[in-house]
Parts: C-alpha cells; sequence; structure tokens
C-alpha cells in the first residue's frame, strides 16, 4: 500500500479496529495512530513516499522462571503492548538499510553475512546475526529499507533487544518468505544474533515471549526444539493489572554480572557430568554439599538452588493459572522473586552495594501494596525494572508513590498482548 493511502486511512479511523486487537487498551489507541502516522512521515523522509508494510514486535514481561532458559529449564513470559515497529519497502539493491529513530542509517549487504568483531554491542551485529541465522537455515533475504521506532524501553528489562531481533526476523520471513518462518524458529534465530554476533550470552526466554506472543510457557529441555505452550488467563477477569516500574538503574558494565550467573550454575553442573542444571533435585544438591561449597563456592549453590526449586515454581504456577486461581498464580510469583532475591542474587551488583534501585523499589512496592498485590525483580536483574501484580483499585495509589521516588512515567500499567512479531498493516 502507498505510504499516503496508509497515512490517510489510519487518520479517518478505518484501521482502529485493528489497532485495538494489537493494543488491548482503548486509551492507547489514539498515541498509537499518531505514532504510526509519524513513523510513516519518517520513513518518507528518509526514502520517500512509496509502497510499504508495518511491522510490530512486541516487549516482553517475564511472570516465572527467573534465569532457568540458559539451563534448559522452563519458563512463564507474556508478550506486551509495548512495541518496536518497522516501516518498510522492498528494495531492488542487494541491501538492508535500516535508520533507527535518533541513529544514522545501518547499511548491509544482504551476501555479507559473516560475523564482524568490531560490530559487537550494535545494532548492525544483530541485523547480521539474523541474516545469517535466516540463511544458515535455508530462507531467502532480499535488500529492504526500513524506519524502525520502539516503545520497548531500552535497559529496562522489557527485552528491548528481542524485539528488534524479533521485528528483522518478520520482516525476513514476510517480505522474502511468504511469512512462513515460525514464531519460534525466529526466536531462535533472534537468539543466535544476539549470542554470537552481538557477543551477549542471553538465553532463549527472551526472544521466545517476543516471537511468540501472548502468555506462554516454555520448556526448553531441547533448545533446539522446545515445547511451547500459550496459557488463556485473563488478569483483567481477577481485578489485578501488570505495573512495570524502571528503576532507572544502567545495565552498562553489567555483562560480567549477567554471565556469572550460567557459569556458576553450569560449574555445579558439570560436577554431576552434566553440562546443564536441569533434571538435577535438591537431594542431589544436598548429598554433595560439601565438595560442591570446596570447588564452586558458596554463591553457585545458592543459584543452583534457585535453578530447580524455580523450575518446579513454573510448573506451579502454570498449573494455577489454568485452574484459574488467581491466589496460587500470586503466591508463586512472590516465592519467585524471593528466591531471585535471597538465592539467585540478581538484584544488586555484587561490585556497587552503594546503588541498590531495584532492591529499594521492591522494598517501597511491599510498603505501598501490603495486601494488594506482589512484587518481584524483572529480568535479568542487577538492575532496571522490577514487577508487581496490583489489585486494580490499588493501582492508582502503586503508581503515585514508585513515580514520586523514580520520576513521573517511571511506572507503566501494561497489557498482555495477544500477538508476538506481526506484520500489522
Amino acid at each position: 500500500m502507498k505510504s499516503s493511502d496508509l497515512k490517510e486511512r489510519l487518520k479517518n479511523g478505518s484501521l482502529t479496529e485493528r489497532l485495538e486487537k494489537i493494543y488491548i487498551d482503548n486509551r492507547v489507541i489514539k498515541h498509537q495512530t499518531q505514532r504510526y502516522i509519524t513513523a510513516i512521515e519518517k520513513f518518507e523522509e528518509i526514502y520517500g513516499e512509496t509502497d510499504i508494510e508495518i511491522y510490530s514486535a512486541p516487549g516482553r514481561s517475564e511472570v516465572c522462571g527467573n534465569h532457568t532458559d540458559h539451563q534448559h529449564g522452563e519458563i512463564l513470559a507474556a508478550s506486551i503492548n509495548l512495541d518496536a515497529l518497522a516501516v518498510v519497502s522492498l528494495s531492488d539493491e542487494n541491501i538492508i538499510r535500516v535508520v533507527s529513530d535518533g541513529y544514522d542509517e545501518i547499511c548491509l549487504l544482504t551476501d555479507d553475512i559473516e560475523k564482524k568483531p568490531e560490530e559487537e554491542g550494535t545494532t548492525a551485529a544483530l541485523i547480521r546475526g539474523v541474516m545469517a541465522g535466516a540463511l544458515s537455515r535455508g530462507y531467502k533475504l532480499g535488500g529492504f529499507k526500513a524506519y524502525v521506532t520502539s516503545e520497548v524501553l531500552i535497559g529496562a528489562g522489557l527485552s528491548s533487544s528481542a524485539a528488534f531481533e524479533t521485528l528483522i526476523g518478520t520482516v525476513i520471513s514476510y517480505m522474502f518468505n511468504d511469512g512462513v518462518i515460525d514464531a519460534v524458529t525466529i526466536a531462535i534465530i533472534g537468539q543466535y544474533a544476539e549470542n554470537v554476533y552481538f557477543g551477549k550470552p542471553c538465553g532463549l526466554m527472551d526472544q521466545m515471549a517476543c516471537s511468540v506472543g501472548n502468555l506462554v510457557h516454555v520448556d526448553f529441555s531441547d533448545t533446539m526444539d522446545p515445547e511451547v505452550e500459550k496459557i488463556d488467563f485473563n488478569l483483567n477477569h481477577h481485578g489485578y493489572s501488570l505495573c512495570i516500574t524502571d528503576t532507572k538503574g544502567s545495565h552498562a558494565d553489567l555483562t560480567d554480572e549477567y554471565a556469572a550467573i550460567p557459569y556458576e550454575m553450569k560449574q555445579v553442573a558439570n560436577l554431576f557430568g552434566r553440562e546443564y542444571l536441569t533434571g538435577l533435585t535438591l537431594k542431589d544438591l544436598y548429598s554433595s554439599m560439601d565438595m560442591i561449597r570446596e570447588k564452586c563456592g558458596d554463591r553457585a549453590v545458592l543459584r543452583a538452588i534457585h535453578l530447580i526449586t524455580e523450575n518446579e515454581r513454573v510448573k506451579r504456577c502454570v498449573g494455577c493459572m489454568k485452574q484459574d486461581d488467581i491466589r496460587g498464580f500470586l503466591r508463586c510469583i512472590k516465592e519467585s522473586g524471593d528466591s531471585s532475591y535471597k538465592y539467585l542474587q540478581n538484584v544488586y551488583c555484587s561490585s556497587d552495594v552503594t546503588h541498590q534501585n531495584v532492591s529499594l523499589a521492591l522494598s517501597v512496592s511491599e510498603q505501598l501494596l501490603l495486601d494488594d498485590g506482589v512484587c518481584r525483580v524483572h529480568g535479568g536483574g542487577f538492575a532496571g525494572t522490577i514487577q508487581a501484580f496490583v489489585k486494580d483499585d490499588a493501582v492508582d495509589r502503586y503508581l503515585d508513590g514508585m513515580d514520586r521516588i523514580y520520576g513521573k512515567g517511571s511506572c507503566r500499567v501494561l497489557k498482555i498482548r495477544s500477538f508476538g512479531g506481526i506484520k500489522c498493516f
């Protein structure tokens, strides 16, 4: 569709129903409509008026299963109604051109897919990694021009990089492969791009939640063929909202902290002749406690305890959701958060104990909520965001309290959206 025609349809409201299905919350439709129009206008400024398509990939919120994916464990996550958008047109060139909002254009030849060490940690590395992952699986590539804008907060634990990887993978799927690259494969390609090309040792949870969409339970026992199950559970029906607070802590220079978690877990697993911890029991740990403490240290033991109990907690949480048991669900979330704090120890950085944004946010949340909700560290931890499931009649009080400390707009009320990476129009 011509960019001018798509703008007009957005302005006259003929596409509103589609936006409502994507973003769930009617309060944001006016904003999203203008956002789409602005994105098209930005694209036109850069590449001119032409035929375009618009793609969306959501951020994600981890619900249960903190740092279990990299150990072939189980997770429960949800796609949210904050997303990355791409306005895209086909190109006759053998070049992928991407302009992200506020950044210079990235130009990559579609046949130049070798990893470039100097690109590590850059957007170019993510795009090139997705290109390579798609080609290695026999999918087609072609040239396109894209303008990308995102509302997935960078560094806030909502997986901005996974949303971007999903976005590029979805564009490649629809523009050159008739939409046949399934959501799970796009997630695996995204993880490959982030691990190998970008240089971040992440698991697969972020990409899976962003790509598949909705509430999703994933068992990573076989990472090449994970078991993926969508769960039908409506928080609105129970009178609860999902709130995410950005505590303004920086993720800069935390790669070593993140990498230490899977490293220490694998250290313990290796003592049992395993590559990963999943499959071990608490009885196994306790029967060899002296040896593990001597060879790996106490923190590794505690992190192993978290992993083993967290996998079982995910199963219980999914069971509660299937039974529509909100009380049981909330108990599981609180237990998961407590385990992350005490055993996984990813709430503050051990090398900088003077800055504990997340710890403080959890303490304040507990005082604000009392019996009106539960809170927990969100995502990778150490900095960034916390998550809270809050009774609807306590949301305004909670928002006000968190914003007073972390700044206006720090706390967001989110909706769980039904779609992962999609072609919108």
